[in-house]
């Protein structure tokens, strides 16, 4: 494996969903893989268990492992063909091959804008480092995914369900911010390639990008999405036809241990109480959001794995 930009780079899903189950196991069995080796991690945004998980995950590998949290102070010009007269005083050609320098691997964290949907869809940062950059990119949360997380919760869901075809759904919730859609997207990708029954639940105007639900069945009636349900996935998103706008808000949508019913609630974190989920739901034994959290370093330590072994 060369990068980790999306899920479709992982050779086979079910194969690395179980070989991350297998080193919960025995973390440190392949200490010597990245002895002398180096991930630098380059936050474009703040980060808790993204930052905190694949750190863990490098160590466990036996990696150095630099952070370099972009602030105001060093801004990166991306636009080619430039006049760099304004703000921004260092190229992204330069600086990933000079990173690359430093590094062994290299992990992106950037946001979309929410404002320009073309530049957002273009995943005009992490490409830039795939083009620039001469050691393999691992995608730590970009505009349109997040595929660390996505393993994650395929890696969840393998270990918890108690049937061979489980039943999941995605389900909107309220929220005061503006929010991406990189969760939701990377979490209808990463179902679409297990074996599941898997539908989405959301407000109408509230779909995402066809081209990534497909044929994935879309409910907009919350409550006839949710039963039987096995696992409950929710997540905020913006409006993605009115881009990076909020056009509801409706507190009905809230998750709550009635509509919940027997099923596994999944969040990735953080998570607003009370507004996208009750404190009953959060506080119960179905709420599997730590254990979630816990597989975010085996997700990021089997792709490091990956990368390190092709060399």
């Amino acid at each position: 494996m060369n990068h980790y930009i999306k899920i479709t780079d992982l050779p086979s899903v079910s194969s690395a969903v179980q070989e991350a189950i297998a080193l919960k196991s025995d973390p440190y069995k392949h200490k010597n893989l990245g002895a002398q080796k180096t991930l630098v991690m380059l936050f474009f945004n703040a980060s808790l268990r993204t930052r905190l998980s694949t750190e863990k995950a490098a160590k466990h590998l036996g990696m150095d492992v630099i952070v370099l949290n972009v602030t105001d102070a060093w801004q990166l010009e991306f636009e080619s063909g430039v006049v760099m007269n304004l703000d921004k005083s260092e190229h992204v050609k330069e600086a990933a091959q000079v990173i690359s320098q430093y590094a062994d691997i290299l992990a992106v964290r950037a946001f979309p804008s929410l404002t320009d949907k073309t530049k957002d869809l273009s995943e005009w940062i992490i490409n830039s480092f795939v083009m620039h950059a001469t050691v393999p990119i691992v995608n730590m949360e970009s505009a349109t995914g997040h595929p660390l997380q996505a393993l994650a919760d395929a890696i969840t869901i393998e270990e918890l369900k108690t049937k061979e075809k489980p039943k999941v759904v995605l389900s909107w919730a309220p929220h005061p911010k503006v929010l991406p859609h990189a969760v939701a997207n990377s979490f209808i990708e990463m179902m679409q390639t297990i074996d599941v029954d898997f539908s989405i639940t959301h407000p109408e105007g509230y779909e995402l990008n066809p081209d990534i639900v497909k044929d994935t069945p879309v409910i907009y009636d919350q409550q006839a999405a949710l039963k039987d349900a096995d696992f409950v996935y929710v997540k905020n998103w913006s409006n993605y036809k009115d881009y990076g706008n909020i056009t509801s808000q409706d507190p009905d949508w809230m998750m709550t241990k009635e509509k919940l019913g027997t099923a596994k609630f999944m969040h990735c974190l953080p998570v607003r109480r009370n507004v996208v989920v009750e404190d009953a739901v959060l506080d119960s034994k179905q709420s599997v959001v730590i254990a979630q959290s816990n597989n975010r370093t085996y997700a990021s330590q089997l792709v490091l794995k990956k990368i390190l072994e092709n060399g």
